[in-house]
């Protein structure tokens, strides 16, 4: 698009003829980003200011640089023949305004999806996903694991990009001719309007239980970023809402388009009968306006079953047929690092999973103990600059439900881990647990302990393939160390 186009109406300082016939390539505001011919906004931060990653932004390509003040070097108009400094007054809103010209409204192209709540998210994108490809339709997915778009797969650094990358992938996504696309809303993309923009054609709501209260300044907070998905949504679109939780119920005066109620304890539009749990899967009847379906899924455990609920009425609200909808729903095997299962010839049950909130790690330990009545052993740890106030609740809720835990690190970060720990195991009222540092021998110590049918859970890091520490991050993926430390074991 050329500069004079790209502008008109946003910039009404002079700029040299030559440039007005300049054609951008690209929209930036992350140095990082290989931009030839680009324009990069220099933003300001909560930790870094824009300003300082200029010269990066001018190193990947970049020729314009839109700046608040005068730039570091040059004046604010042209320095040299290299690169043209715009002075903006508020860079932000300036990108925003660039991203909407530079994209359109690509959310008018590509039906989206909104899913938040503590826990649940990924897996329910994972679902409608499977749903969406078994009516034959196309999808991209952007969340916590990785964002998908089309044929390529991009690693994820937040559940829920910035605005600007969300505008880019639905572009591509509209270009690739995708019919959807379901995304996580993070409470903070929510709260930091990181999702404006966008309309989504549906939002779903999972539930809400403590959780980035290091964030959030308590939960009524913590509810009011979530709402903004809903409270913003459209009378086109539709509100798909758990109203077993409490939170959830307040939802419903807060939206004002057609809400589809789903629940298990609770009479609802959609709602789940005749459960049964095995270690094999789960089994139960799906009750909804038109009838009653059986489903046969993979997934075990009580949170499964709303997370299934959840993508079973999203796709009632589509037409599709819910012989589709069950197809797609049985199709999907796993999710990475959601009660993962890790195949092994020692008759040993193992799992892993993301579970990082005392909520989170209540569901999956009381799914475990719901299929059986052999001992379970726990590894997890609490990550670190993280909310604090989280840590004996899930040491609480461990010497509850696990029969021994193994505590130990998670993601420290600048935090000392054995402090990490210390927080942690004074929700333990019985010495069921012991500690240990290093999370590799603390998984081996599990699997050491482990007989024949027993159950090991490693929760807390799920589908990352990382560990962070205040000066480094590693490679820490847990399949791998489960592998090496079951062949230790078999040695």
């Amino acid at each position: 698009m050329r500069l004079s186009e790209l502008l008109d109406g946003l910039y009404t300082k002079p700029i040299a003829l030559p440039w007005q016939a300049f054609d951008v390539a690209a929209i930036s505001c992350d140095s990082r980003e290989e931009q030839k011919g680009g324009l990069f906004v220099a933003l300001p931060g909560f930790k870094f200011d824009g300003r300082e990653f200029i010269d990066d932004a001018v190193k990947h390509g970049a020729r314009i640089v839109a700046v608040k003040g005068c730039p570091p070097k040059g004046d604010n108009i042209l320095s040299g023949d290299r690169t043209l400094y715009l002075d903006v007054e508020d860079p932000k809103h300036f990108l925003r305004c660039l991203a909407r010209r530079f994209y359109g409204t690509p959310s008018a192209r590509v039906k989206c999806v909104g899913v938040t709540g503590t826990n649940g998210k990924t897996t329910i994108t994972y679902l409608i996903e499977s749903i969406i490809r078994a009516a034959g339709s196309r999808c991209g997915v952007i969340g916590t694991i990785n964002h998908r778009i089309g044929d390529k797969i991009i690693p994820s650094k937040n559940t829920t990009p910035g605005f600007l990358d969300n505008q880019r992938y639905l572009a591509q996504l509209a270009d690739a001719g995708a019919d959807y696309c379901v995304m996580e809303a993070s409470s903070h993309a929510l709260d930091q309007g990181r999702l404006e923009d966008i309309h989504f054609s549906a939002g779903i709501f999972t539930n809400l239980t403590q959780d980035h209260l290091d964030y959030h300044k308590d939960m009524e907070d913590y509810f009011r970023a979530k709402s903004l998905l809903f409270s913003k949504l459209s009378s086109s679109s539709t509100a798909i809402i758990n109203i077993d939780d409490p939170y959830g119920q307040k939802l419903l005066t807060l939206t004002g388009c057609p809400v589809i109620p789903y629940a298990v304890d609770t009479p609802a539009k959609v709602h789940a009968a005749n459960i049964r749990y095995d270690l094999d899967g789960s089994r139960f009847d799906i009750i909804f306006p038109d009838g009653t379906i059986n489903i046969h899924t993979r997934f075990i455990g009580r949170h499964n079953v709303y997370n299934i609920l959840a993508a079973f009425a999203w796709g009632m609200s589509q037409g599709f047929g819910p012989q589709i909808i069950r197809q797609g729903i049985e199709k999907l095997q796993a999710v990475p690092g959601r009660l993962e299962g890790v195949d092994n010839d020692q008759g040993i049950f193992i799992f892993i999973d993301y579970a990082h909130t005392e909520d989170g790690l209540v569901n999956v330990l009381k799914a475990l103990r719901a299929v059986t009545s052999e001992r379970i052993i726990l590894v997890f740890g609490c990550g670190g600059d993280r909310d604090r106030s989280k840590r004996p609740q899930m040491g609480q809720a461990a010497c509850r439900l696990a029969d021994y835990s193994i505590v130990t690190s998670d993601n420290p970060r600048s935090e000392d881990p054995a402090a990490i720990i210390s927080e942690i195991v004074v929700g333990f009222t019985k010495k069921n647990f012991e500690t240990c540092i290093d999370r590799t021998q603390a998984i081996s110590l599990a699997l050491e302990m482990a007989q024949p049918g027993q159950v090991v859970l490693i929760a807390g890091k799920g589908h990352e393939n990382y560990q962070i520490f205040k000066d480094r991050t590693i490679t820490f993926d847990e399949r791998d160390v489960v592998s090496q430390c079951l062949q230790s074991r078999k040695s």
